[in-house]
C-alpha cells in the first residue's frame, strides 16, 4: 500500500515551515465525488499531492496533466460514472500549475538514489480521475505522484525520501512562482506552507 510511503513521509517530515496532513481515499468514484470538494474546503491547502500505486511503474512517475473523459473502468465498488468523465463540460485536459520536467530534473540531479521520471498519462482510472477532478477544484495546485509496488525496486524509506524530496521541490516551485507574481524576494517571504498529501491504495488486488 502506498499509505506505508506516506506514513514514512509522515515521519520524515517537510520542515517546521509546512503543516502536513495526509489520508487515505478509497478507489471508488464516488468516494472520490464526495471526498476530495470536502478535503480542499476544510485544509484549503496550497497544495494537494495524491499518491498512487502502480504495478507497470519502475521509477517513480511524476503526472503533469488529468483527463476529463474515458473512464470505463468499474471501481472497487463495481461503479463506473454513466458519463463516463469527471466534470461535464469541464476542459478535455488539465495541467498542473507545476512544471514536472523541472521538478524531476532537480530530485534527479540531487543524487537521491531513486529514479523520477514524467508522464502525461495517469491511466484513466481512479488515478487519473482523482487528478483531474483535484486539478479542478484546486485550480491546477495538485500533482499526483505514481510509485512501483514495495521492493519493485524501492523500500519504503527509499520511496518516502523521493516524496520528501519531490513535494519540497513541488513547494518550493510554487512559492517562487507567487514571489516573482507579488514581485516579493523569496527571503522576505514567510508564509506558513500547507501540503496535503492523498493515498490511493488499490484494494482486492487491483491496481490503478
Amino acid at each position: 500500500s502506498c499509505f506505508l510511503y506516506l506514513q514514512e513521509l509522515d515521519r520524515l517530515g517537510l520542515g517546521e515551515a509546512v503543516d502536513l496532513y495526509v489520508c487515505e481515499v478509497p478507489v471508488e468514484y464516488q468516494a472520490v465525488q464526495s471526498l476530495l470538494p470536502s478535503l480542499w474546503k476544510q485544509h484549503q491547502p496550497q497544495l494537494v499531492v495524491h499518491v498512487g500505486v502502480s504495478g507497470l511503474a519502475t521509477t517513480v512517475t511524476l503526472e503533469q496533466c488529468g483527463h476529463n473523459e474515458g473512464y470505463r473502468r468499474l471501481d472497487n465498488c463495481s461503479y463506473c460514472p454513466a458519463s463516463q468523465c469527471c466534470m461535464e463540460n469541464g476542459p478535455d485536459c488539465i495541467n498542473s500549475v507545476l512544471d514536472m520536467d523541472a521538478v524531476c530534473r532537480k530530485v534527479n540531479d540531487s543524487g537521491l538514489g531513486v529514479v523520477v521520471s514524467v508522464s502525461k498519462d495517469a491511466g484513466r482510472y481512479l488515478c487519473d480521475y482523482t487528478y483531474y477532478t483535484s486539478l479542478y477544484l484546486g485550480q491546477g495546485r495538485s500533482a499526483f505522484i505514481h510509485v512501483p509496488p514495495l521492493g519493485k525496486p524501492y523500500s519504503s524509506w527509499e520511496l518516502g525520501k523521493a516524496l520528501q524530496a519531490i513535494v519540497r521541490e513541488m513547494l518550493e516551485l510554487l512559492e517562487l512562482d507567487r514571489a516573482e507574481e507579488d514581485n516579493v524576494l523569496m527571503n522576505a517571504v514567510q508564509r506558513q506552507l500547507k501540503a496535503f498529501l492523498i493515498s490511493h491504495s488499490p484494494k482486492n488486488g487491483k491496481h490503478q
